[in-house]
């Protein structure tokens, strides 16, 4: 009722963006993806006029595009609602998971959060072998050189290596120009861009987070003891949600577990 009541003065609020799992196009599985958040974003930035938004960052990465993408819309409605974003780092904000982290003005880690990993990868099998073995033969038939760009089922060719790494060493620079624009001076000297990993406080020491701190005593400790938090989250289809597409859902909790797994997690 107290909403209702226009010379009522409320506390102040802060809109809590839960920001969980892999970044990818596709949306199997929850995944993160800018087409799924955007309603989301928006209704954090937007409703109720809020005095701060926190993102609430726990993933491993994923798609650069994606995470490009989250990161921009987050940074034009805090720009356009003149809105500070703190970032609060759970498990792991990895990868696509940090690019998305650095959106923010001030990002927060737990002692045992792992952050960083500024880097790309790609990852695949050679199936070369295996169809020699049992008899199959592969035809592919292409109008343009690299239309068959690291076939896995042909033979590796060092040219396709050598097209594939131009192309993630694009992708790197503009990650890391996106984390120097950032975070800026708070950066220390040497290379932070190797794709290495750091945990907690030590993540502090280099300038990829300020300070070890969680979600609920450090908004108290910026906007008092009365501040109030909105919790918004992107919702796992209703479909997914009742089991009608258990074997894509199987297929990306295993990409998912995999992910994770790379930081022990």
């Amino acid at each position: 009722m107290r909403r209702f009541i226009p010379f009522l003065k409320t506390g102040p609020r802060v809109a809590v963006l839960r920001l969980q799992g892999v970044i990818a196009a596709v949306g199997r599985g929850g995944a993160l993806n800018d087409a799924g958040l955007a309603p989301v974003i928006e209704k954090a930035f937007r409703k109720g006029k809020p005095d701060a938004v926190a993102l609430v960052l726990n993933s491993p990465g994923g798609s650069p595009a994606q995470s490009s993408l989250i990161a921009a819309r987050i940074r034009r409605l805090a720009d356009e609602k003149d809105v500070p974003v703190y970032a609060f780092v759970e498990d792991v904000a990895a990868s696509g998971g940090y690019w998305i982290a650095a959106a923010a003005d001030e990002i927060w880690v737990d002692a045992n959060s792992i952050v960083g990993s500024i880097g790309v990868i790609s990852a695949g099998f050679g199936f070369t072998d295996f169809i020699a073995r049992h008899g199959v033969e592969r035809r592919v038939y292409t109008a343009g050189a690299s239309k068959s760009m690291l076939d896995p089922f042909q033979p590796e060719k060092p040219e396709d290596v050598k097209r594939l790494k131009d192309l993630q060493e694009q992708i790197h620079q503009g990650f890391i120009a996106h984390v120097k624009d950032r975070r800026g001076a708070k950066l220390a000297e040497g290379d932070l861009f190797t794709g290495e990993v750091w945990v907690g406080g030590k993540s502090c020491d280099v300038g990829l987070s300020d300070g070890v701190g969680h979600l609920v005593p450090k908004m108290k400790e910026v906007f008092g003891d009365k501040v109030r938090f909105m919790v918004y989250q992107q919702r796992r289809p209703i479909f997914a949600r009742f089991g009608s597409t258990l074997l894509a859902e199987a297929m990306a909790q295993v990409e998912e577990r995999a992910l994770y797994a790379r930081f022990g997690l």
